[in-house]
C-alpha cells in the first residue's frame, strides 16, 4: 500500500494485474459528492447523527494459499475471479490521478489514504476523492496506523475528521485501517507494542470508528504481520472485512485470525491501474451492498 508520507524506501513490490476486464458498473456517475462529514439526510428509522451498526457479511468461500509466481509473470486469479471488480489504493505519492482514464483500465472502486498518526493529512486527498466519485468509481478513505504514537481511539477520531467518515449512499466504502510493519523502524516492526497490547490498540481504534460512523473498519494487513504482532488474535473475524496483502501469488493465501473471506485483496504494487493493484471478493452489485452498509 502506499504507506509512509516521508521517504521511506517502499518494499519491492511484483508486476501483477488481473487477467481479463472487470465487470461493468450499473448506473453513471452524476454530480461529485464531497468527502464524508458533510451534511446528508439520515437513513430511514435513523436519528441524524446516529451511529448504527451495519451487517457485516463476508463475500465468498475462504481462498487457499497458492504457488508463487516466478517475478516478470502476472498471477492468475483463482477459479472464479478472473470478473472480480478490480480496484486500487493511492495516496499522496500519485498526487493528480487521470480517473477517467483508470476506469476505461477497468477500474470500479478505490481506497485513498487520508490520514497517518495524527499529524499528517494527504494534501490530494480532497481532489482524489471528489475526482474518483465524479468518474464513476466508488471510493473510501484510509488511515495509516502510528500505534507507537497515540491511543487507537485519537487516531481514529482525526482520521474521520479528516475524511475518514462514511455516508449510506451506495459510493463510500466502509473506513479502512491500514495496520502493517512499521516502515520507519526495522527492530521495531509491531511499533513497540506486545501482541495484547495491539488487539487493545486496533479494538480502541474500531471502537471509535464504529462510535463516530456507525461501521466497522476494513482491516488492511499481512498474515506474516497479524501473527507477528497480535498473536493471530482471532478478535476481529466475525465483525471486521479483511483486506488482505499477498504480492506475486495467483491467491492470497491462507488468511489471518480466524478470517474465513478476504473482502479486498492487494495483489501488486504496480500494474495498469495508479498505485497499488486490488480485487473485490465478489460482483459490483456485492461491492454496493457493501458501501450502502445493507
Amino acid at each position: 500500500m502506499a504507506r509512509a508520507h516521508t521517504s521511506v524506501r517502499r518494499r519491492a513490490g511484483v508486476l501483477a494485474t488481473a487477467t481479463a476486464a472487470a465487470l461493468a458498473l450499473t448506473g453513471t456517475a452524476t454530480a461529485s459528492a464531497g468527502p464524508p462529514g458533510s451534511a446528508e439526510p439520515p437513513l430511514s428509522g435513523e436519528a441524524p447523527g446516529s451511529a448504527v451498526t451495519r451487517p457485516f457479511w463476508p463475500t465468498g468461500p475462504m481462498e487457499q494459499a497458492g504457488p508463487t509466481v516466478p517475478a516478470g509473470l502476472l498471477p492468475v486469479p483463482a477459479s472464479g475471479r478472473s470478473k472480480a471488480p478490480k480496484g486500487h489504493d493511492v495516496s499522496s505519492h500519485q498526487k493528480s490521478v487521470n480517473w477517467e482514464a483508470a476506469r476505461a483500465e477497468g477500474a470500479r472502486f478505490v481506497y485513498i489514504k487520508a490520514t497517518e498518526s495524527t499529524d499528517y493529512r494527504n494534501p490530494y486527498f480532497s481532489g482524489q476523492y471528489t475526482g474518483s466519485r465524479a468518474a464513476g468509481l466508488l471510493r473510501g478513505a484510509y488511515h495509516f496506523a502510528r500505534p507507537d504514537r497515540s491511543s487507537g481511539a485519537k487516531q481514529a477520531g482525526y482520521f474521520v475528521r479528516h475524511g475518514g467518515g462514511w455516508r449510506a449512499d451506495g459510493w463510500t466504502l466502509p473506513p479502512a485501517l491500514d495496520i502493517e510493519y512499521n516502515p520507519y523502524s526495522a527492530t521495531h516492526k509491531c511499533y513497540g507494542l506486545g501482541k495484547a497490547r495491539m488487539v487493545r490498540w486496533i479494538r480502541s481504534f474500531s471502537d471509535e470508528i464504529e462510535r463516530e460512523t456507525g461501521r466497522r473498519p476494513v482491516i488492511y494487513t499481512t498474515t506474516q504481520w497479524w501473527k507477528q504482532c497480535t498473536g493471530n488474535s482471532r478478535a476481529f473475524s466475525s465483525s471486521h472485512a479483511l483486506w488482505i496483502a499477498r504480492h506475486g501469488t495467483s491467491r492470497p493465501g491462507a488468511l489471518p485470525g480466524g478470517w474465513r473471506y478476504w473482502t479486498f485483496w492487494q495483489y501488486g504494487t504496480r500494474g495498469t491501474l495508479p498505485g497499488d493493484q486490488n480485487l473485490f471478493n465478489g460482483s459490483v452489485s456485492r461491492l454496493r451492498i457493501l458501501a450502502r452498509g445493507r
